[in-house]
This record gives structure tokens, sequence and C-alpha cells, in this order.
């Protein structure tokens, strides 16, 4: 039997194409989060107003077997997602969603999310170690995430496993005099 905050009990496993119900429920409940505003760049509304089908193709686009983008998540011993992240595969001498060139092959992580009910037990590190491993073995070259500099909880966890800020500054939108941190870990 697990111990009180033991992560034994939980599987991380890529999301499948079928399961957008409970990606959009989780990303939904993510958006209502004290930190959202920093965590995210699409509020709740937003995404309530979004048609399933919209959601069905970000999961399956974001599923094991598809190409550039992969969603991992967190899952309970009572089947119910603790927490997600998704990389995206940027290449080289293409443009990142900012407009920024993108110099070479790198994994771009995004949606982080853990519920609070399930922090502080190594979930994230969880969720990261198969993402980055998955970023690894698809051959990118670096691991790139943009943080907000007031994103204190989400910085201090970065930087304990290894992401280091980049010094590149990113507009949250074209035009935009407000940006975040890009912060990168190198491939080992």
């Amino acid at each position: 039997m697990s111990s009180p905050g033991s992560t034994e009990q939980y599987v991380v496993r890529s999301v499948r194409a079928e399961e957008w119900p409970a990606a959009k429920a989780l990303r939904l409940v993510a958006l209502q989060d004290p930190v959202a505003h920093l965590a995210f760049l699409e509020t709740y509304d937003d995404a309530m107003a979004r048609p399933d089908s919209f959601w069905q193709e970000r999961t399956a686009g974001a599923s094991a077997g598809s190409g550039d983008a992969r969603q991992f998540i967190v899952e309970g011993p009572d089947g119910e997602w603790a927490g997600s992240v998704t990389v995206l595969v940027e290449e080289a001498g293409t443009t990142d969603w900012a407009g920024l060139p993108v110099e070479r092959r790198q994994g771009h992580v995004v949606g982080v999310y853990v519920r609070p009910e399930h922090r502080g037990c190594g979930l994230t590190e969880l969720l990261f170690d198969e993402a980055l491993q998955w970023a690894w073995d698809i051959d990118v070259e670096r691991v790139r995430l943009i943080v907000h500099e007031d994103n204190g909880r989400a910085l201090r966890f970065y930087r304990r496993i290894g992401f280091l800020p980049s010094g590149v500054s990113v507009p949250l939108t074209a035009g935009s005099a407000e940006s975040e941190l890009e912060y990168v870990l190198e491939r080992p």
C-alpha cells in the first residue's frame, strides 16, 4: 500500500484522442487556478467558448502516435487526472507562436498543471520526467518553456529541475510591451 503523498499510486501516460472530454475538463479546471492569469495565455471564458471540435482536434494532435506534440497526463488510482503537461516540437527555420525565429529543433513545454490537492508529492516531477524523455527520444536539441516572472512557484520548480534563463523575453502578444521569460534545458 502506498503511503500518503506517494507517487506510486499514479500513472503517467500519453493522452488518447478519445479522451478529449477529460482533457477539456482538466484545462477548464487549470484556467480557474488563482495563478492562471500568470500561467496561461488563454482565459476560462475563451476556453469555454470553444466548440467540441477544437478539443477533439487538440487532443488528437497531442495523443500518442501523433507527430509534433505530446500531452502527458498523470492519472490517480480513481482514474481522475491529477495533472498534465504538453510538449510541442518546434523545428529549426520556423517561427514560434510569438513570431520569433526557431534556431534549432526544440521542445516547447506548455500547459503545465497539477490539481492543488495533488501538489507537493512529486507529480510534476513525474510529468516532466516523462515529457523530457519523450523530447530527448525524438532528438530535440533542447527544451524550453516560457514563464511569467511573477509565477514564483513555477520558477522555483523549473530551476530545481535544471531549467535556466536564456536571457530571452517573449512578448505575450504581437507588439505587446508585456513579456515572459524563456527558460531552457539543454539536451543531456
